[in-house]
């Protein structure tokens, strides 16, 4: 969380407990980072400013990770219950919205089968990865994550809910999949490939299992939840988070891949961004996403749907553009004022259709760190200059929010 680009952000909170000596509470609370966070947060309130906090975005202490494997093991989560319980215990009487973990399908697909982030783990058949296998861990992290989570909403509904007043849910993420015909086939492979990126997780906390159609594909490689895991997985939260981007045209593999086994494709569709030699939506600095205002009101509807009309925060929602422009030319994003207004039209007819939006994050305040790309995209609405003293100027779309929002 600590950059020197974007000091914090008010969906996060890194560890506080004393990494040096083991990740882990037994080896003593960092006080100093427990001042950090009580000054920042008492400085966002004092500003009227309410602070919706991360426990954890994919910063897993390294002393865990060495010393069992992180969240390939079951014993993360009496860990990161106790660090759950740190920050209700030091911030619960002014934080009132928490947030188990930001995006799970990022940090198990990223992580454990494509191996592009932390601990970069895959199967060795992708040549680039040390250790790992793209076939079973994605699925055993997941099912650690979810447990995890499970676990921490427990603690806070038992102990701490009443007396703070507070809400606990956890942000998802989806792209929007279009069936690239209209083919049956294809219509079911877009259903899959939302299954394997959305359902992976909101199916089990609000039905208590995975999707069906991860149980036939993955098979023995998929865990299990004993009943009374489920029964605590089931309306784990008070709200969803959730984070749109993009969309991809999804079209059907007629066989599975019985040698290389993967995440990736266990699903049996593949997505693509182009159909007849067209791209889905307008291009953006991000080479894989396009806008798609369209697929961010179906996402919604759906969700409304097929997962009983939880209550929804849009957590994360926004265009990146390259870093390779001056300043004077970085601040005149058109396509980001575009992108925010046609995506807050298409949330308004999902919320008119009956969804349950209470409200809206930008991606994002300041052109940040990417996990992926570093600092090589901007997604800000205020421009970091990196060249003068990580100086901070509004964008267009700055100014396009401000008018906007007095509206």
């Amino acid at each position: 969380m600590n950059t020197t680009v974007c000091k914090s952000d008010h969906r996060h909170v890194g560890p506080i407990q004393n990494k040096a000596q083991s990740g882990k509470l037994s080896g003593g609370v960092n006080k100093e980072g427990v001042n950090f966070y009580n000054n920042l947060i008492n400085y966002l309130l004092s500003h009227g400013i309410q602070p919706y906090v991360t426990i954890f975005h994919w910063d897993l202490p390294q002393a865990l990770e060495d010393e069992y494997g992180g969240f390939l093991s079951p014993l993360i989560v009496d860990d990161f219950v106790d660090f759950a319980n740190l920050c209700f215990k030091e911030f619960g009487d002014r934080v009132k919205h928490w947030i188990t973990m930001n995006e799970p399908f990022s940090y198990s697909y990223g992580g454990y089968d494509a191996g592009l982030i932390a601990p970069g783990r895959c199967s060795a058949w992708m040549s680039f990865c040390p250790t790992g296998n793209s076939g079973t861990e994605p699925y055993v992290v997941s099912h650690n994550l979810l447990l995890s989570h499970a676990a921490t909403v427990k603690l806070y509904k038992q102990k701490y809910q009443v007396s703070q007043k507070g809400q606990i849910g956890i942000t998802l993420v989806c792209y929007w999949m279009v069936p690239l015909t209209e083919s049956i086939a294809d219509k079911e492979a877009a259903q899959r490939a939302i299954d394997f990126m959305y359902g992976w997780y909101i199916h089990p906390i609000t039905y208590g299992d995975y999707p069906k159609s991860m149980r036939t594909l993955v098979g023995k490689r998929l865990p299990k939840f004993s009943a009374e895991q489920a029964e605590l997985l089931i309306g784990s939260y008070d709200f969803i988070g959730l984070n749109y981007y993009t969309a991809n045209y999804v079209y059907n593999v007629r066989s599975a891949n019985t040698v290389n086994l993967s995440y990736s494709t266990d699903s049996l569709s593949v997505q693509t961004a182009v159909r007849n030699g067209k791209a889905i939506g307008r291009p953006t600095g991000v080479s894989a996403f396009f806008m798609y205002p369209k697929g961010f009101k179906d996402l919604l509807v759906y969700t409304k749907e097929k997962y009983k009309n939880p209550t929804i925060y849009i957590t994360e929602n926004g265009m990146g553009d390259y870093n390779n422009v001056s300043r004077e030319v970085g601040v005149m994003d058109d396509d980001r004022v575009y992108f925010y207004n046609v995506h807050l039209q298409s949330l308004k007819n999902a919320i008119d259709a009956g969804v349950k939006v209470k409200g809206y994050f930008t991606w994002s305040f300041l052109d940040n760190f990417e996990w992926i790309s570093g600092y090589m995209q901007r997604f800000g609405i205020g421009y970091v200059d990196f060249n003068d003293g990580l100086k901070r100027y509004p964008k267009k779309s700055a100014f396009w929010f401000k008018k906007f929002l007095l509206k």
